[in-house]
């Protein structure tokens, strides 16, 4: 991982930092927040919920972290729609009564003037579908799976202005804040366009440290890493690229966008998503923060034909097929042997 010396507490020298302060703060609260309410109830998981492919701790986690975030997004700025990927159509059914009252305990730990109709309320403050010139996207749980096994997970909240993402934060509760094995686990990782990128502690004492992404410029010597499912990733297309780049590491395979975050921090050298089965499309949620985040530390995100993401076509990148997250200096050979493979 490589740090730059902190030059104070995000010296405002930047235009976009001085309009985008308030929201930055606003959104490492909101995702802080949320992590403590998830690690609570990961914390609870024990082998027989594992057993018995129960869901509902993580559906509980789902829905309370997004209540929280939307809570606090609403507070702050309550003209700005939300994006995101839960809505209470299904906690609202009369059958669903026991999941609704397990979600509400969970939020009263950390909002006790939670009630049932007002953490609805919260949740669906995220139901906006359609492209608008100032909107947050959020993820309030990305790698269910990951969460459920008691691995990597993340929440992914950020700030989209005119189509491009101007703030992001992304709670990581299960990466350790630096790579070093003593490393205390919880770090956030928090960028504003044209600020950089940082890693907060996920616990609010400590400093921030600056990341960067590596300068690894053999394609021969990269660590790659993809999704832990092959249903979100195809893993055989990945390794003929690996082979056509001389990769010989395995690759690391994990849940959520902290694979960005590995890349934006330098553990990686690339993240490559390749498309399932035609006609996939990603969504908005699963992508913005963490591409903000590796671009403000030194690296590329573009799709498989080298395009940007483009994140002004509602919830999903209609405009895009595939994510290929490099340390810039890979980027373009990592595109040459995606086009030799012959993806489309």
């Amino acid at each position: 991982m490589r740090i730059l010396p902190h030059p104070g507490f995000f010296m405002d020298n930047a235009h976009s930092g001085k309009i985008m302060s308030r929201e930055r703060d606003v959104a490492l609260a909101a995702v802080r927040e949320a992590a403590a309410l998830c690690q609570n109830i990961q914390a609870a998981i024990g082998p027989d919920v594992l057993e018995k492919r129960d869901r509902s701790p993580v559906t509980v986690a789902d829905f309370g972290s997004q209540a929280l975030i939307c809570r606090r997004l609403a507070a702050a700025f309550p003209d700005d729609p939300i994006m995101a990927e839960e809505d209470s159509t299904a906690l609202r059914e009369p059958a669903q009564a026991p999941l609704l009252e397990r979600v509400v305990a969970e939020v009263q730990r950390l909002a006790p003037e939670a009630t049932a109709e007002t953490v609805c309320a919260w949740i669906d403050r995220g139901n906006l579908a359609t492209y608008r010139p100032r909107f947050w996207t959020l993820d309030p749980i990305d790698g269910t799976k990951g969460f459920l096994r008691g691995d990597q997970y993340a929440i992914a909240l950020a700030l989209l202005v005119e189509g491009r993402v101007r703030v992001a934060a992304l709670a990581c509760p299960n990466l350790p804040l630096t790579p070093a094995t003593e490393s205390p686990r919880g770090v956030v990782f928090v960028a504003v366009q044209g600020e950089g990128a940082w890693a907060y502690p996920l616990e609010e004492a400590g400093t921030p440290l600056r990341i960067q992404v590596s300068a690894t410029s053999d394609p021969a010597q990269a660590q790659f890493c993809e999704s832990f499912e092959s249903a979100h990733s195809a893993h055989d297309v990945a390794a003929e690229v690996a082979q056509r780049l001389g990769i010989t590491k395995p690759p690391r395979r994990l849940d959520s966008q902290a694979k960005y975050a590995l890349v934006a921090r330098g553990e990686a050298d690339l993240y490559l998503r390749m498309p399932t089965r035609p006609g996939y499309v990603e969504k908005v949620w699963d992508h913005a923060a963490g591409a903000l985040i590796v671009a403000e530390a030194g690296g590329r995100v573009t799709d498989i034909h080298g395009r940007p993401l483009r994140f002004d076509q509602g919830t999903a990148l209609a405009e895009n097929r595939g994510v290929v997250v490099s340390n810039g200096l890979l980027h373009a050979a990592v595109l040459e042997a995606i086009a030799g493979v012959g993806v489309t």
